[in-house]
């Protein structure tokens, strides 16, 4: 059965495209995309979706999650995750390789890829640890990851601290073509440190981790990146010096990209006043200047994308003391609704743009054959509502886990129906309407 996506607002910002319009789907890929579908193409039964209302465009593309498996399914799986990306609108997703065991070697790779394409609902891309079991020690097999599904090397959680290390990763992600995402911290800096250096930490009378933490390394990571001409990544990136340095790293030429998270243009760190672990993550919640900076940065396309860092825990991992609580909050469900309201209706970016940080631009950094909704791509579409008010209600995620700090905030904008490779996944098609030419 081919499927008519009719009369909603379709933005595919690879083709500049903006407008209301057809998308004809087919065989699970894009048949057609523009203002009114052909006469002739209308031959034969379709089934009709009326996005009227809506907006349509390419799926969107988480570039950085936490799905916790293997080993620690109790906080989420390969499944759950996928279903909360569903929810959320993400038709792929990109998981970093922290889990237990490290996804390190060709075995592992190919069990996370397998594993996906039995239980999830979503797109996943697998990406490989820098070093073996995330040690910092011993370079992985890259190569031979590469082959077997991962399409990026990360040492997201155990950042390098050698610039030795990370020179020699650097070299090996060029010859091989992949990139290297980068968690930029100085741990020298940040030992038993929980939340942004600054007043609040004060106040509660907590170690801070001071912005020159993530300064330092994302300064050493663009030299490297400069010397080595990998394509560099920087992820979560959260303080106004940091944003700057890329800005500065892109004018001369260096292949470097970044992105930030909604907790990074949603929240400050008085967030944690009264012990909210639900707040605490790495890099910390910075200041309202950072959350400014954030938005500069977006706003002139310093920053490429917007992803999650998605990290469940279970209940008793957060509902602790701060300095025990782990690190990290869910938001798979909560990210386009924070973008739209956060970013969209107060004028900092564009809905089109807003779209091009979610889909397109993950997809071009990260060499998918993704994010467009040209002829022949891959029918991954997200159809949502810009309009809809909802009540963040983390009682009703699909996740495992509930960590998030967004409970009770009301957001406008939401993912009405996900499809992936022409199969809806989540949501329905709003009319079940069959037409025959």
């Amino acid at each position: 059965m081919r499927l008519l996506i009719s009369g909603g607002r379709i933005i595919d910002p690879a083709s500049s495209f903006d407008g209301v319009g057809d998308v004809l789907v087919e065989d699970g890929v894009i048949a057609f995309c523009g203002e009114r579908l052909p006469e002739e193409m209308k031959s034969g039964e379709v089934r009709l979706y009326d996005a009227s209302g809506l907006v349509v465009t390419p799926g969107l593309i988480d570039m950085h999650v936490h799905l916790r498996e293997p080993g620690q399914e109790y906080k989420e799986t390969l499944e759950t995750g996928g279903m909360a990306a569903a929810a959320g609108g993400f038709t792929s997703v990109v998981p970093m390789p922290n889990t237990v065991p490290a996804v390190d070697n060709r075995a592992t790779v190919e069990y996370v890829v397998r594993r996906a394409k039995e239980t999830s609902p979503v797109r996943v891309w697998p990406t490989v640890a820098a070093t073996k079991g995330n040690a910092n020690e011993e370079m992985s097999e890259i190569a031979d990851c590469k082959a077997a599904g991962a399409i990026a090397v990360t040492d997201d959680a155990f950042p390098l601290q050698s610039a030795e290390m990370t020179r020699r990763v650097m070299e090996y992600c060029r010859t091989f073509d992949l990139p290297l995402l980068t968690h930029c911290e100085d741990k020298s800096m940040t030992k038993g440190a929980v939340m942004n250096e600054g007043l609040s930490a004060t106040v509660l009378g907590l170690k801070g981790m001071p912005k020159a933490a993530e300064d330092l390394q994302v300064s050493r990571n663009i030299e490297l990146a400069q010397m080595t001409g990998c394509r560099l990544h920087i992820l979560h990136i959260s303080s106004r010096r940091s944003i700057q340095m890329v800005r500065e790293a892109k004018a001369r030429g260096v292949r470097v990209s970044c992105e930030t998270c909604p907790q990074y243009f949603s929240l400050d760190d008085a967030i944690c006043l009264g012990y909210n672990t639900l707040a605490k993550c790495s890099p910390p919640i910075r200041t309202r200047d950072d959350i400014e900076a954030v938005k500069e940065g977006l706003a002139d396309a310093t920053i490429d994308a917007i992803a999650t860092d998605h990290a469940p825990h279970a209940a008793h991992e957060k509902e602790c003391e701060f300095q025990t609580a782990a690190f990290g909050m869910i938001g798979l469900e909560t990210a386009l609704g924070l973008t739209v309201s956060k970013l969209v209706d107060t004028g900092v970016i564009s809905l089109s743009e807003a779209v091009r940080k979610m889909s397109t631009a993950p997809a071009e950094i990260l060499g998918l054959p993704l994010g467009r909704l040209s002829v022949q791509s891959p029918a991954d579409i997200t159809v949502f509502d810009p309009s809809e008010e909802w009540t963040v209600d983390p009682e009703l995620f699909q996740s495992k886990s509930r960590n998030t700090p967004f409970a009770g905030w009301r957001l406008r904008g939401r993912a009405v129906t996900t499809i992936v490779a022409g199969r809806v996944v989540y949501g329905e098609v709003r009319s079940a309407e069959k037409t025959t030419a």
